[in-house]
């Protein structure tokens, strides 16, 4: 006998049901979120980055330091012995300010940049992010505001807002910040009544825009801040990575009352290991030992004691002229392969050390619209719209190239000039695209890094 076929809700009575229970659940939960909560957004691009990892496409978006340079046989060797020898110590709770072996040789590292510091004051950190993530939670109230340069690093814009702070950018320009806009922006928002609690700068080899702060301008960066009184958050992960081999001096270096200082072992090192620092004046520092209690009780022992153990057993300055050499290579087959393939009216900085190069693409192409088509072609960026607080930034995209061989690095900006070529040639069939309205900063992931 055939029997008619059941309807959907006698298939499996409990579905309906079950999904209305599910949405009741989500609203419940989404009304007893905490207000700051609705400036953390999942980035669009995530999952086109999911893409992007597959082996047939050339990423030039993630700044993953190319650790195949680090001599990987003798670290695991060093690490073996770290827990033969002081394993119980190692795997144990720490202090929340971190041991004081590495305090003391960050403050070695630092007097290359010129700063003089005592252990006492620095803290350490889980990676950079974390002691920008302290700061932020120690001096910013729900509509305080921060001054940023425009561009500047996503995890940073991702901080700022998750803690309600609002950015307002200043621009830059070949060497860096503009002193005279820093001035303008910081008379107009103190005009306003406005609260800004910070200035957060990246000096060297910038994140996103590749560029350095000029020398002559940092006393005058400090002096404008200090005149407003307002704080400088510098964050120099890159310090150590100008090609030349040259140093600069820290803002810290020139300024120790009014500046906090953030550095970073994962581009020097390894990120994976999570180890950073902050050096902050001594009432600061109090709080920042009190935030990281708190967020994290203590730093990993394990970790800090592996990168101790290293900058005191290895030629840890030698490995970093080895990342200079293998990312001054790298830089020089990204510039070379954007002057030979990219299309008239794109515009590139060249940067001196790090990791970026920040592309201006002609007028009507709009970077974030345009990655998808990218990645169809196998290549990837990150688009300039994630370096803005206002979203902006649709003509601009940032080039990675710190990890992709020199090979896969021209095969990208190849492939990357195609894609340009294809959009004006859309422009010019069809006239400029209206963009979208800006969205504002998102969540950062390892991917825009």
């Amino acid at each position: 006998m055939n029997l008619p076929a059941p309807k959907p809700e006698q298939q499996n009575p409990s579905a309906v049901p079950a999904a209305a229970a599910a949405g009741r659940s989500l609203d419940t939960h989404l009304r007893r979120y905490a207000a700051r909560t609705a400036g953390m957004t999942a980035s669009e691009i995530r999952a086109l980055f999911a893409v992007a990892s597959r082996p047939e496409v050339v990423s030039l978006a993630g700044g993953m330091p190319y650790l195949a340079a680090l001599p990987l046989e003798t670290l695991s060797a060093d690490v073996a012995q770290l827990l033969a020898t002081e394993g119980q110590t190692a795997l144990q709770y720490g202090s929340a300010q971190g041991i004081p072996a590495l305090r003391e040789q960050i403050c070695q590292i630092m007097a290359l940049e010129g700063i003089s510091a005592h252990p006492d004051d620095v803290t350490v950190t889980v990676g950079s992010q974390s002691g920008l993530d302290m700061v932020t939670r120690i001096f910013c109230d729900p509509g305080d505001v921060v001054v940023a340069e425009a561009p500047s690093y996503v995890g940073a814009l991702g901080t700022f807002t998750a803690y309600q702070a609002e950015v307002v950018h200043v621009p830059l320009d070949d060497e860096g910040l503009i002193p005279a806009e820093l001035e303008r922006t910081l008379s107009a928002l103190a005009a306003a009544g406005r609260r800004v609690k910070f200035l957060y700068t990246i000096p060297n080899f910038h994140n996103p825009a590749g560029v350095t702060l000029a020398v002559h301008r940092r006393a005058e960066v400090l002096e404008i801040c200090a005149r407003h009184g307002v704080l400088v958050v510098e964050d120099n992960p890159y310090g150590m990575l100008g090609f030349d081999g040259q140093t600069y001096p820290a803002l810290r270096s020139m300024e120790s009352e009014n500046v906090v200082y953030l550095g970073s072992f994962s581009k020097t090192f390894a990120p994976g290991l999570r180890v950073g620092w902050a050096l902050a004046p001594h009432a600061v520092r109090e709080k920042l030992v009190l935030a990281a209690e708190s967020a994290t009780l203590c730093p990993p022992t394990f970790t800090q004691a592996v990168v101790s153990r290293y900058l005191a057993q290895h030629d840890w300055m030698g490995q970093i002229k080895t990342y200079r050499e293998v990312y001054r290579e790298r830089r020089d087959a990204m510039i070379g392969a954007l002057e030979a393939h990219l299309p008239a009216g794109c515009r590139w900085t060249r940067p001196d050390g790090g990791f970026y190069v920040w592309l201006t693409v002609p007028e009507g192409i709009d970077t974030k619209a345009m990655l998808p088509r990218a990645v169809t072609q196998r290549v990837a960026f990150v688009p300039g719209t994630a370096f803005f607080g206002d979203g902006t930034g649709n003509s601009q995209l940032r080039l990675s190239f710190c990890y992709p061989t020199p090979e896969r690095i021209r095969e990208g900006v190849r492939r990357l000039a195609t894609v340009l070529e294809g959009e004006l040639e859309l422009i010019s069939t069809f006239g400029q695209v209206v963009r979208r309205q800006p969205t504002g900063p998102q969540s950062p992931s390892p991917d825009t890094a």
